[in-house]
């Protein structure tokens, strides 16, 4: 018979109860502080279920009644300096973090509430009723709260969406040596998320001050916990991963407190991450006025068992025991809240012009500007004042032959000597002499502690890296090893990271690069070659450059490490061993964003293009002897178009061909020439062309490969047709 030896989690797995004596020995003003944030954030989520009653939340309103106790217990015990997010529950706490950023030294329930806790509130409430007034200026509403300065960095709707931003702050803390943590809010339904048990891993792996606070209050919006897990116990993740994990009641503040803290002096000891589980229970249905009973999918007599317990009566009840606090001084608080929220919302409304007697109406002058709609979705460029710009008919440096991948490696190395902010990030870009094909060479042993290899994962580092952009301190360069891998990151890049400046209000950057390669010919077959210049030219938020020389390699991703918008830098397999003019020893010039290269002048044909394929379609031109002009887009985003040299070129030739070698589906040119048809209409002889590959993906087969992508084969038999009709 085999032996068998119980194995057991190298890290504490413990369940934290307040005890009567805890109770006893708390400190009075941490108690009625505590009381006055439970009071506030109650009374403020009665007055949004009340307007979302009324029809005046446009959207939903995930109320956290019931929850309070989670976010104040935990969020008391940190500083200003720390960090929260949360899901797209977090009114509790977010304002759990506002009203003690305002009142550091606790709110007295017993007194009049200070005007900046009236304006949290206001702010708060204008959020979410999506008012110019609201911290985003109202385009974030319930679900995406955001107030950086008091160290709220943002809710999020996607369920565990927000986890891997938690852990890019977390590691700029660290990286910064404030002693600072981050903690992360998400509940049951996210505890089984990809993002969320990645970053876990991720997290554990490098020992980063990040707390992972699971709130489970035991329904996915009707969904019960047990019907999706086994383990229902959910902190229960944190020891597969080697994370110390904390189970707390809580509805008990102070339970929840006295956890918080022994999580505190865990990570600021630098013992790495930890998770907190608090049992909690919301009141309401996942949205909206009305009990999950009413739906259900529950019971009354569940939701009178856990009202019984309701975190504002236990505390009420030591407050009274304990002669801290009356029971009719506590009615007066709870009296007091709820005239300020009544006095905040007659700030926001007013009756309803021939309305029956109690309607009201949001008031006109709240509403935003409707022309701020598409406001902030990038940034104005300003940060290139002062910039060197230079391109390749201005550059006055010394130019010679070079590799390709050698103005790759050679740029970086020099933007990390010059600017301690960047940080490279990536799978195996600390290894191999370079990354797999040599990108990073030198980096890791120049800038130990700025190469980071990450495990495979890809939604986990790339949202880590638009946390340490959001953070501000740090400018990330995440390396995608394919562009097919962008699917599996894809809520991180177009959920999270592409829409995050607009979505919390179109004023903070995201200085984030993100290098990928396309590797069509190369045999990756389907799954390893894509090109996702189409997907991210129609997604809001990116700026997109696609450099095909050394020269403009160097120029290009300077200018991408200056921008304050994430930019994506493709780069293809079949130039890294490719040659041309590159500069010697000045790297330091920006081509200018939204500049495009003529790469061969013309007059008859007009053909635009980018990467690899540029050199097909001038080899194509050649052979032909057409008098045809070539542009390399360079900048493919709609935002960065050259739309002057585009135009210029059109009126010249009067007919276009858009060359690309991805498939069909996914294509660039879909968009680009619509968008040229519409404004280039009446110089154009011919509808605009293009050249794709077919509708399959890239397969194995050398032979089925070159079948699918297109090439200067391709290139010159639509040019030639092309000049027959022209």
């Amino acid at each position: 018979m085999p032996q068998h030896h119980r194995l057991e989690a190298r890290v504490p797995w413990v369940e934290v109860v307040a005890t009567e004596e805890d109770w006893d020995a708390a400190d009075p003003l941490l108690l009625t502080s505590m009381l006055g944030q439970l009071l506030l954030i109650r009374a403020f989520e009665e007055h949004v279920l009340d307007l979302a009653r009324s029809g005046l939340v446009h959207g939903p309103a995930h109320s956290s009644i019931g929850q309070e106790g989670g976010a104040v217990g935990s969020i008391l015990p940190l500083t200003s300096a720390d960090t929260v997010n949360g899901s797209h529950r977090g009114h509790h706490q977010f304002l759990a973090k506002a009203l003690a950023y305002v009142e550091p030294k606790g709110i007295d329930p017993t007194r009049d509430f200070s005007p900046e806790v009236g304006e949290v509130l206001l702010r708060t409430l204008a959020e979410i009723c999506g008012l110019d007034r609201g911290f985003s200026h109202g385009r974030g509403g319930s679900m995406h709260l955001r107030w950086k300065e008091a160290g709220a960095i943002g809710t999020n709707a996607i369920v565990g969406g927000g986890v891997p931003f938690a852990a890019g702050s977390a590691w700029a803390h660290r990286q910064a040596g404030t002693g600072a943590v981050a903690v992360t809010y998400f509940g049951d339904g996210a505890a089984n998320i990809g993002s969320t048990l990645e970053t876990l891993n991720l997290a554990a792996a490098w020992r980063l001050p990040l707390c992972f606070f699971v709130e489970n209050n035991r329904y996915a919006v009707s969904t019960g916990v047990e019907e999706v897990t086994a383990e229902s116990r959910l902190s229960a993740r944190g020891p597969g991963f080697g994370v110390a994990s904390w189970k707390v009641d809580g509805m008990d503040v102070l339970a929840v407190h006295l956890a918080m803290r022994e999580v505190l002096r865990h990570m600021r000891a630098g013992e790495g991450p930890a998770v907190i589980e608090a049992d909690v229970y919301r009141y309401f249905h996942q949205n909206g006025p009305f009990p999950g009973s009413a739906f259900g999918y529950r019971t009354r007599e569940e939701e009178q068992e856990w009202r019984a317990r309701d975190p504002i009566e236990q505390l009420s009840g030591h407050l009274v025991r304990r002669g801290l606090l009356a029971r009719p001084d506590i009615d007066a608080a709870v009296a007091r809240a709820a005239r300020l929220m009544t006095g905040i919302g007659d700030v926001l409304l007013e009756p309803l012009p021939g309305g029956k007697p109690g309607q009201r109406r949001i008031r006109p002058a709240e509403w935003p500007d409707p022309g701020y709609a598409h406001v902030g979705v990038r940034g104005d460029l300003g940060e290139f004042a002062g910039a060197r710009l230079a391109d390749r008919d201005t550059f006055t440096g010394e130019l010679a032959e070079q590799k390709f991948i050698d103005a790759v490696a050679g740029v970086m190395a020099r933007r990390m000597r010059t600017d301690p902010s960047i940080v490279v990030l990536g799978e195996d870009v600390h290894r191999l002499n370079g990354g797999t094909n040599g990108a990073t060479r030198g980096l890791k042993e120049a800038f130990p502690d700025r190469v980071l290899g990450t495990p495979i994962s890809e939604n986990a580092f790339t949202g880590l890296a638009g946390g340490i952009a959001s953070d501000g301190r740090h400018r990330p360069v995440a390396e995608l090893m394919y562009a097919d891998f962008m699917w599996v990151a894809a809520d991180q890049l177009f959920n999270q990271i592409a829409k995050a400046r607009h979505m919390y209000g179109g004023t903070d950057a995201m200085p984030l690069v993100l290098r990928s390669k396309v590797a069509m010919g190369a045999g990756y077959g389907s799954q390893h070659s894509m090109d996702p210049a189409g997907i991210f030219a129609t997604a809001p938020g990116w700026r997109v450059v696609a450099p095909t020389t050394p020269f403009d390699y160097v120029g290009l991703m300077n200018s991408a490490l200056r921008c304050e918008d994430p930019v994506v830098v493709l780069e293809h397999v079949d130039l890294y061993a490719s040659t041309g003019e590159g500069p010697v020893d000045d790297l330091d010039y920006c081509i200018p964003v939204g500049r495009a290269a003529v790469r061969r002048a013309g007059s008859r044909l007009t053909v635009l293009t980018y990467l690899a394929m540029t050199s097909y379609v001038l080899r194509a031109v050649e052979s032909l002897g057409l008098d045809a002009e070539v542009i390399d887009l360079r900048w493919l985003d709609r935002a960065s178009l050259d739309w002057d040299t585009i135009g210029a070129s059109v009126r010249k030739t009067n007919n276009v061909l858009i060359a690309e070698q991805g498939p069909v589906g996914t294509s660039y040119g879909g968009w680009l020439a619509d968008e040229i048809q519409r404004r280039l209409f009446d110089w154009l002889d011919q509808p605009v062309q293009r050249v794709t590959g077919g509708e399959a993906s890239p397969s194995i087969s050398k032979v089925l490969e070159r079948a699918a992508i297109a090439m200067e084969d391709e290139v010159a038999a639509k040019l030639a047709e092309m000049a027959a009709s022209c």
